[in-house]
């Protein structure tokens, strides 16, 4: 059976204590690896790696010559394309038709997209008087800030690390990166990729393991680290956050959400059911910017509602392989359980069932994966923890609502906000609504579409801080202003 390491310093290095887990496919159920689990040891030599390559050679490169490399990167994902998607699928379960197109190609472009940024952000400079009518000249100059943990989720496993890992490396800081337990394999692939691109020794690291007790909690612990980015769900930022504020470490956390989406009656219902489909159900409902709650005007909720139901009906449910399916699994079976609990609430709380709510029947070894089915409810009052708590599940609640101003107090009535989508065809209504919802993102008339020179984060519970495009050098760098007297 594979065995799955570490990477530290460039090599690839089993864990002292020999301690092991399972990687398995969620599709069916098989073990596709042993991965190793990194105790205090493995962490703090992964620890030591980077800080080596930091204040060496990788901090003595110019920026051309890094971006240079991280291009490089960038090809030597792409060349070995397939080699990737597999290891993606097979970790997720998710359809290749998915992964093929937003996985793997996001995933490379990460590196070329803030490779090239970083060479093209001007620094600030102003000219101030002085007493004695000389004048000084103060300009600011960009400095990495050094070890950057990255810690990252299971749902786009590749995609949202190397959009950590992209803009930290071509800022100049190194990496020690913690991977979801439940998708190692690209993380650790990406090692071979590095050492082939000519990326120095410790300038990239990984460590495998869980959270608590194990290397998620002895790298947060770590006093060596700089700073840390996560995206993942709530409880476990605040974890970090505390970990973080010895020594006042920064951090940059998405986190978790509940997300609203708006439809009104001007809406293009076509669109409004097209983009609606993709944010409930893509990925299983496993998308951090998902629409878990859907607020559709009355006089077109049954309409909706009838057209959603057909939409989630006609998903073909079937095996990553497949190229005729669009519809995955649940990333593990303990997750299945999760979410299967509150298909089972609704019921308990007198939802009305629209379509879906348990396990699909699955042939022969697909019966042993974390299947579910898609799901659409509506009828529950709004303080229903299935209308108010993350499910992460492919799965929505659908509720009337008679107002505009009704619209924005239900879709600003949790304490999360990270994304939205509205969809109407008036765009005075479009810009005045989008600017009262408390979200990071908000779409109109679309979902998922991302510029990544843009920013991204999350409100209120749902993170700190912001990335992509210049928004990322704020986290990934130090500014330093220097004045000089003329």
């Amino acid at each position: 059976m594979k065995d799955i390491k570490h990477f530290i310093n460039g090599e690839y290095v089993g864990s002292a204590s020999g301690k092991t887990f399972d990687n398995v496919n969620p599709a069916n159920g098989r073990v596709l690896s042993r991965v190793h689990e990194a105790g205090r040891e493995e962490v703090n030599a992964a620890v030591t790696a980077a800080r080596a390559a930091f204040n060496g050679p990788w901090g003595r490169m110019t920026v051309d010559q890094r971006t240079e490399i991280l291009h490089k990167v960038a090809d030597g994902i792409n060349a070995r394309f397939e080699e990737f998607l597999d290891a993606e699928c097979q970790d997720t379960g998710k359809p290749r038709s998915l992964a093929s197109h937003i996985d793997i190609p996001r995933g490379a472009a990460n590196f070329k997209v803030f490779a090239d940024l970083i060479k093209n952000v001007p620094a600030e400079s102003f000219e101030m008087p002085t007493p004695d009518g000389t004048g000084a000249l103060n300009y600011g100059i960009r400095r990495p800030k050094g070890v950057i943990g990255v810690i990252s989720p299971w749902n786009l496993p590749l995609l949202l690390m190397t959009w950590k890992v992209g803009p930290a490396l071509a800022c100049g800081n190194t990496v020690v990166v913690k991977p979801s337990e439940e998708t190692p394999t690209t993380t650790a692939l990406l090692g071979e990729v590095m050492k082939a691109a000519g990326v120095p020794d410790g300038v990239y690291n990984v460590v495998h393991g869980f959270g608590g007790n194990s290397a998620g909690a002895f790298l947060t612990e770590h006093p060596d680290v700089d700073a840390f980015t996560f995206t993942g769900e709530t409880g476990t930022g605040e974890t970090i956050m505390k970990a973080a504020a010895k020594g006042v470490r920064q951090v940059s956390l998405e986190l978790g959400g509940k997300n609203a989406g708006i439809v009104f009656a001007d809406c293009d219902m076509d669109k409004a059911i097209e983009g609606t489909l993709r944010s409930v159900f893509a990925n299983c409902g496993q998308v951090c910017l998902g629409t878990e709650r859907v607020y559709v005007e009355r006089s077109i909720f049954d309409e909706f509602v009838a057209r959603l139901k057909a939409g989630a009906e006609s998903l073909v449910i079937g095996p990553p392989d497949d190229e005729t399916s669009n519809f995955g699994p649940l990333i593990s079976l303990k997750h299945r359980e999760k979410v299967l609990s509150y298909y089972q609430k609704a019921i308990d709380e007198g939802a009305t069932v629209i379509t879906g709510g348990g396990v699909p029947d699955m042939p022969a070894e697909l019966a042993h994966g974390a299947w579910v089915q898609p799901t659409i409810w509506t009828g529950l009052k709004d303080d229903s923890p299935v209308v108010t708590e993350e499910i992460f599940g492919p799965c929505c609640h659908i509720r009337p609502f008679d107002s505009e101003a009704e619209a924005v107090q239900l879709a600003n009535s949790l304490p999360y906000g990270l994304a939205s989508a509205i969809w109407t065809e008036n765009v005075t209504r479009a810009h005045r609504v989008a600017a009262q919802v408390e979200a990071g993102i908000v779409w109109v008339n679309s979902w998922f579409l991302r510029d990544l020179r843009t920013s991204f984060g999350g409100s209120k519970q749902s993170g700190i801080g912001r990335e992509g495009g210049v928004h990322s050098l704020e986290f990934y760098t130090e500014l330093k202003n220097i004045c000089i007297k003329l």
